[in-house]
């Protein structure tokens, strides 16, 4: 297996490098005012058509983790890992119907700005703090890591050279706005597409060739019948990753939770809706939702087809990393097959998910700290120049930081699942303040600080109370598993789910004993909200239906 691109690679590679480039730049041109403001450079507003809004959105959402990460859930423990993505689908409709016109008709523009005018200013800041730190901690750094990772395995090039590279890239598209990231991830898409069906058609194809078949259709046939147990969505109490997919919580508890938080209550996923009207911002989350069900062809069945050709004595060493078989190495070792050429395409798609995904990240950081933090705290006087100028200085700053830090964080040790994890310490919490918050006039900041600081504080001592605590005595009602050495904890999903609970429930005791004179003075502030802003159009509810209809089947087809 040759770790290197070869010349015609590299032409591909650079024919997508240009084009995104020289796109970017015309839109830029084109698109661009005498006087850039804030929300012209953070939202693209009245810009970005439905298409552009629901490719940003994939290309934002699918990056390294999924690539990587995500195929190498898939070499581990099979399709069950489609269901954040197969979920997401279903939950960019609940977002889209109910959250999307609550923003929009009340003129919310970034979600610290919705505690705020939900809440008071403690709340907004307090969030917005924790906002960037896990957006810097967790996510831009998981995104470089793991890009860096599947660059270097593929190409050779040194591993930090890589991140380097990748962040300059990244931050030249994120310094032209969001309106420079929303149109050229319509080009990201495509060849994040294009290059990821190439990938999957090898790995199929290498399957079928290797049992003396022919055609990817055998080829899928050949990983149902030679990895079954890869091929269930709901996974039993003794499969040994039950504490990552717990049984039916992945569609009554927890994934709800972590997919609602995610695309409902996350900066840099409903920022690209947020400067539109709402029929076009309701259409690019559904056409996000459409493209949601093709993602697991193209980042899962990889790692299940690498999984089987590792069964069969393939990949020995390649899946190597200091001598135990490192799951993340399933698609960078499919990648390093491809013919010349087709690698190239396939690199340059791994690289427009990774850049797109970044760019986003960055784009949304840099519009907390500077619309929430340093104008409402720092520089209330600033004026629009110098709001986006400081945005640009924290988009350098922010990759600097992840390139530094991101080595120490343990990501290598399983990336998917380092972000879902540790970004499910503050999830539950988070959602609970904007549920209530959207619903439920009478919550007030003392439950929203209670239930943020509360549910972080919990998620902890739940994560680590098995080091105090036998708890084998909830297995027999599925809320704990034992680990790799035998300890019986709580998996991280059901975890999300009790926080969530405890969170609501102490919301409402909070809210409801509060006070007269403090409700008065500090609250409740409720958002406009009628019945009205919930209706759809015909058409959307027809591709809605559509869309949950293949949902279910595919639910059936793989219980």
């Amino acid at each position: 297996m040759q770790k290197s691109l070869q010349f015609l690679d590299y032409v591909v590679f650079l024919v997508y490098f240009l084009i995104v480039a020289g796109y970017g730049f015309y839109i830029y041109q084109k698109k661009k005012k005498k006087t850039t403001d804030s929300k012209d450079f953070f939202l693209a507003e009245g810009s970005l058509t439905w298409w552009a809004i629901g490719a940003s959105l994939i290309a934002s959402n699918i990056s390294a983790e999924q690539f990587i990460g995500m195929s190498g859930s898939g070499f581990a423990i099979g399709l069950a890992i489609s269901t954040y993505e197969w979920m997401a689908a279903a939950t960019l409709i609940v977002v889209a119907v109910f959250f999307l016109p609550i923003y929009l008709k009340n003129k919310i523009y970034t979600m610290p700005q919705f505690l705020l005018t939900r809440y008071n200013k403690t709340v907004s800041t307090i969030m917005a703090v924790f906002w960037l730190l896990l957006y810097v901690i967790v996510n831009l750094t998981s995104i470089l890591y793991l890009g860096a990772l599947a660059i270097n395995t593929i190409s050779g090039i040194n591993f930090y050279l890589c991140m380097s590279l990748l962040a300059i890239f990244a931050v030249f598209i994120t310094l032209g706005g969001m309106k420079v990231i929303g149109y050229t991830d319509v080009i990201q898409v495509f060849f994040l597409i294009l290059g990821g069906l190439a990938t999957t058609y090898l790995a199929l194809s290498l399957v079928s060739e290797h049992f003396g078949e022919t055609g990817v259709i055998k080829g899928f046939h050949l990983l149902t019948q030679h990895a079954d147990d890869h091929f269930h969505m709901i996974l039993k109490k003794d499969d040994p990753h039950y504490l990552d997919l717990p049984g039916l919580s992945i569609l009554v508890g927890g994934m709800w939770i972590v997919n609602l938080n995610y695309w409902g209550c996350n900066q840099y996923i409903t920022q690209r809706a947020l400067g539109a009207d709402l029929k076009t911002a309701r259409s690019g989350l559904l056409f996000a939702g459409f493209l949601k069900l093709l993602m697991p062809v193209i980042v899962v069945l990889p790692g299940i087809a690498a999984y089987v050709l590792h069964q069969q004595g393939m990949f020995q060493t390649e899946m190597l990393k200091e001598g135990v078989v490192n799951q993340d190495n399933a698609y960078p070792v499919l990648m390093n097959l491809l013919p010349i050429g087709m690698k190239g395409l396939a690199f340059a798609a791994l690289t427009a998910a990774i850049v797109a995904s970044l760019a986003g990240k960055a784009n949304s950081i840099s519009t907390i700290f500077s619309l929430d933090i340093y104008k409402e705290i720092f520089n209330r006087k600033a004026n629009e120049k110098e709001i986006v100028n400081v945005g640009r200085w924290v988009v350098v700053i922010a990759m600097i930081l992840a390139i530094v830090i991101s080595p120490f964080l343990g990501i290598e040790k399983g990336g998917f699942k380092f972000i879902q994890e540790y970004t499910g310490f503050v999830s539950p919490g988070i959602f609970a303040m904007f549920v209530l918050g959207f619903f439920w006039k009478r919550a007030t900041p003392s439950a929203a600080l209670f239930a943020m600081i509360g549910g972080v504080v919990l998620s902890f001592v739940l994560k680590f109370l098995p080091d105090a605590v036998d708890l084998s005595f909830l297995s027999g009602i599925g809320f704990a598993a034992p680990n790799a050495a035998g300890v019986y904890e709580i998996p991280f999903l059901d975890r999300m789910g009790i926080v969530f609970i405890f969170c609501v429930v102490g919301m409402i005791l909070i809210s409801l004993i509060a006070p007269k004179r403090v409700v008065a003075a500090d609250g409740p502030k409720g958002l406009e909200v009628d019945s009205s802003m919930f209706r759809t159009s015909t058409s959307f509810t027809v591709i809605a239906i559509l869309v949950c209809g293949i949902l279910i089947a595919l639910y059936a087809a793989y219980w």
